[in-house]
């Protein structure tokens, strides 16, 4: 694809905002708009009693509270995806995982957006708390692996990539029993 110059539209702390003319195959063009988003992680943290760490935190965007897996942005390039993801589960749950396994990387929302997210597996977690970033008031919602499905199924649960990360975490135990 040929190569257009791209315009800065707005700049703040986690993403930008970019404008720019993009060639169509009929030989037109059309502006379109795209978010340059820093790589992220989420974290399905399981504890030593079967649980999966949820996190309730107030959204603004939505204008609601909703129940997450721990999640972040690296803070750099130089944080490797692995040091963002203990970071993260320190800081909004006060574990690290002894244990930490990738269980899917992808993009999130890419006709608009670049983000790109890795999906991790934490156990064998060790008490490690780091204080959270001022701006999060987190309250920890440990939850039975066998009914974070309900939580899915009830609409309790509306955060997408807190439900494709369950879903992971459950496929990689199926297939675990599986083999």
């Amino acid at each position: 694809m040929k190569k257009t110059k791209a315009n800065l539209m707005y700049k703040c702390k986690i993403f930008d905002v970019w404008e720019e003319e993009v060639p169509l195959p009929t030989g037109k063009s059309n502006k379109q708009s795209w978010i340059d988003h820093k790589p992220t992680v989420a974290v399905v943290a399981l504890n030593d009693k079967n649980e999966v760490l949820l996190i309730k935190q107030y959204r603004n965007a939505v204008k609601k509270h909703l129940l997450e897996i721990p999640a972040g942005s690296l803070d750099n390039m130089e944080e490797s995806p692995v040091a963002c993801a203990q970071r993260e589960l320190a800081e909004e749950t006060g574990f690290k995982a002894a244990s930490l396994m990738k269980l899917y990387e992808g993009y999130l929302l890419p006709g608009y957006c670049n983000e790109y997210m890795y999906f991790f597996l934490a156990q064998d977690l060790i008490s490690a708390p780091l204080p959270p970033d001022e701006d999060e008031f987190i309250e920890i919602v440990p939850v039975k692996l066998s009914s974070v499905q309900e939580l899915l199924k009830t609409g309790e649960i509306i955060d997408a990539k807190t439900a494709l990360g369950i879903i992971l975490a459950e496929n990689f135990f199926q297939q675990k029993q599986v083999a």
